[in-house]
């Protein structure tokens, strides 16, 4: 039982028992004709706001100057719009001026792509189709309503939009909209860097990301929104290592390679050589001296320009500096291993590194290590409670500076290693190994 739909469809039986005109729209009805079950249900009517907001007192009029309002329920909420028919996009991305239109069949000509300008009447069971969507998703075709040049430059971000999906849906762009994507390309810039952000990471985590990143390539758009993944293309790696080719190829396996990322890991896999060409030198061999630190500090920056969240962009960041540690985890000591185990968000290092082997050497043997010690490890043996604080250190004549930390880090090596259990033996070990200096 979907109860989303059913929400959706309540909502459209009673505008439409008010007089209304009501229909399903959008997204949702072309995932429906394609036989895949919708994320989110929209719905578009004659109702103006004001009208709507009487017969759902609790909605929220979050967009009501472009005829949007969210009705909001226990399934979800419900995007209820006002047939429209915008007037000049003055900036690229809003229009100069919204008019209400009169039919649901004026409203879908200012949508952007035919599979998405598709209505459905939950109520007759019937599909509405004003603009040859539905012979589009047949013949899997990605295609504007409309003149694509128009339509892209009345919202730029639209070419981010059309390679999204694209790439999901294995759909083919249609020849005019792939040269008017070129066309424009440079134009994306124009957008704000969230928008931009949020259709990047759609990108990367929707499906298919190694397809949009090919098309990004392809469209123009990639050496516009991140010039730094398009550098990777033509930069080699040893053979002996990475035997799949360049650092771009490897990238694109790491993505085809993802399985329901999360959007920090999705960006760490895209980020994670960024510093590789940069570094890059022959010197008896291809060597990359320094990449971790620099792809780290390119990635920050890249994140920043994203206005990703500071949480986002420290674990994204996280992710590229520690994602070569892996190899040296057989030989780690003890303490060091659990120290890197308990990095916040280890799972997402260890399927980078997973993923990561698997488009190069194809080893996952220290995946494996890792994998079992993180899983067999309890909790408490991971991160014990620690046997000494600063406070005891005072108390026991040790004045406060650079030296505690080294005190207390050689007391917790001591016990993640199995040397000292006791508060006892840990303030023994201190003793002897930083004896005070009466």
């Amino acid at each position: 039982m979907d109860t989303k739909r059913e929400a959706a469809t309540a909502i459209v039986r009673r505008l439409r028992s008010e007089g209304f005109q009501a229909y399903l729209v959008g997204g949702c009805v072309r995932d429906l004709v394609m036989g895949r079950t919708p994320k989110d249900y929209d719905v578009t009517t004659d109702a103006v706001p004001d009208q709507v907001l009487k017969l759902y007192p609790d909605a929220l009029p979050v967009g009501a100057q472009f005829g949007v309002v969210i009705v909001p329920g226990e399934a979800g909420n419900v995007e209820v719009a006002t047939f429209r028919s915008d007037g000049i996009y003055a900036d690229g991305r809003h229009p100069r001026e919204v008019r209400y239109a009169q039919t649901a069949q004026e409203d879908v000509q200012r949508r952007d792509f035919t599979i998405n300008g598709l209505l459905y009447d939950p109520l007759s069971d019937q599909v509405l189709d004003f603009v040859g969507g539905q012979a589009d998703i047949r013949a899997r075709r990605l295609r504007t309503i409309g003149d694509p040049a128009e339509r892209f430059h009345e919202d730029r971000l639209r070419m981010l939009r059309a390679v999204r999906f694209s790439a999901r849906l294995g759909f083919k762009l249609e020849p005019a909209v792939l040269a008017a994507i070129r066309q424009f390309a440079a134009q994306i810039h124009t957008v704000s860097a969230e928008r931009v952000r949020d259709e990047i990471v759609k990108i990367l985590t929707e499906g298919e990301p190694r397809r949009g990143f090919e098309l990004l390539d392809e469209t123009g758009l990639l050496a516009e929104v991140l010039p730094e993944i398009k550098r990777l293309q033509g930069v080699e790696q040893p053979r002996e290592f990475h035997p799949e080719g360049d650092v771009w190829i490897h990238t694109l396996l790491m993505l085809e390679g993802m399985r329901d990322p999360t959007p920090t890991l999705a960006l760490g896999v895209l980020l994670h050589d960024v510093g590789k060409p940069p570094t890059f030198t022959v010197r008896e061999r291809i060597r990359f001296d320094n990449h971790v630190e620099v792809g780290a500090k390119m990635a920050e920056r890249i994140c920043g320009r994203l206005r990703l969240s500071a949480r986002e962009t420290e674990r994204v960041v996280e992710l590229v500096r520690h994602h070569l540690r892996f190899k040296d985890f057989p030989n780690m000591r003890r303490s060091t291993q659990l120290r890197f185990l308990r990095l916040e968000g280890f799972r997402e290092h260890l399927e980078l590194h997973r993923l990561d082997c698997l488009a190069s050497h194809g080893d996952l043997t220290n995946y494996e290590l890792a994998r079992r010690m993180l899983e067999e490890t309890p909790k408490e043996v991971v991160k014990p409670p620690p046997l000494l604080r600063g406070d005891d250190l005072i108390a026991r004549g040790y004045s406060p500076g650079p030296l505690f930390k080294e005190i207390l880090q050689a007391v917790e090596d001591a016990q993640l290693e199995g040397r000292i259990h006791t508060r006892t033996e840990a303030l023994g070990l201190v003793e002897e190994q930083f004896p005070r200096a009466d």
